[in-house]
């Protein structure tokens, strides 16, 4: 049997959880493929597969994330294609569940402050969520199965989504008394949920690159959760729920986004 072939593809638009789930659900059945390893700061993935490099790009490609062939050459490194299967999946799962319950929780206290910002979060909870169940769920199936499972999560986030943004826009018309001590509280157990799943993954640093990518990427959603704890100040500050009204767009205007592109997943 030839050496395998590592190939590096760069990805432009690879740059958040939905992307990279996207892109290992679209190689999840291609034969050969013995390991994914993903740099969202430079957006390339490094492929170590036998097979033709064709067959990974036209699989790549129908995603729309503008995927080029960097390199691609005989790789002699059999520590890059191994791979830890059953631990990535113990940390999947175990970061799905954090996320599921965090969604409960956040989309609950959400409704109850009042806070647009809030239930936004919980819905990047969902999508973060929707991803590590698909991967869990794509392992060993069918194509169609996969592309199926991808378009249910996919119109799901959508969905809440639009939910979401019509929650912010009835409070800016009819007008909304955010509690921003609730907001800032909910927004610090989150923060530290986030915190956990770093370090879930981060034991799994040494699996390969892409446990490092999936550190780096989750580490996204204490950004949203820093927004949540800033909004809940500022609307204490000022005294104006303007602050969690802007929050609560920009984290759905993501989710969308997200929703978006899974979408396209073919």
């Amino acid at each position: 049997m030839p050496p395998p072939t590592r190939s590096v593809f760069d990805i432009p638009k690879m740059d958040c959880p939905s992307e990279e789930g996207m892109v290992r659900m679209a190689l999840q059945g291609v034969a050969g493929v013995t390991s994914l390893s993903f740099d969202l700061h430079r957006r390339q993935l490094t492929a170590v597969h036998q097979g033709p490099t064709d067959e990974l790009l036209a699989h790549l490609q129908p995603l729309g994330l503008g995927t080029t062939l960097a390199t691609s050459s005989p790789s002699g490194d059999a520590a890059a294609a191994a791979a830890d299967p059953a631990g990535e999946a113990r940390v999947l799962k175990q970061l799905l569940a954090i996320n599921a319950l965090m969604f409960v929780l956040e989309i609950g206290v959400g409704l109850w402050a009042q806070s647009t910002g809030l239930i936004a979060d919980a819905l990047d909870m969902f999508a973060d969520a929707a991803v590590y169940g698909l991967a869990l769920y794509a392992v060993g199936r069918s194509d169609a199965l996969k592309a199926r499972a991808a378009h249910l999560a996919g119109w799901l986030q959508l969905g809440l989504a639009l939910l979401t943004l019509a929650e912010v826009l009835r409070r800016f018309v009819f007008g909304s008394e955010p509690v921003s001590a609730l907001m800032m509280c909910m927004g610090g157990v989150a923060l530290i949920a986030n915190a956990a799943c770093l370090i879930l993954i981060a034991r799994q640093r040494q699996a390969g690159a892409h446990m490092q990518a999936s550190y780096i990427f989750s580490s996204s959603d204490v950004i949203a959760n820093a927004g949540v704890i800033l909004a809940g100040a500022l609307v204490a500050w000022t005294g104006s729920r303007h602050p969690d009204l802007v929050i609560g767009l920009v984290i759905t205007g993501v989710v969308m986004n997200g929703a978006r592109r899974i979408l396209r997943l073919r």
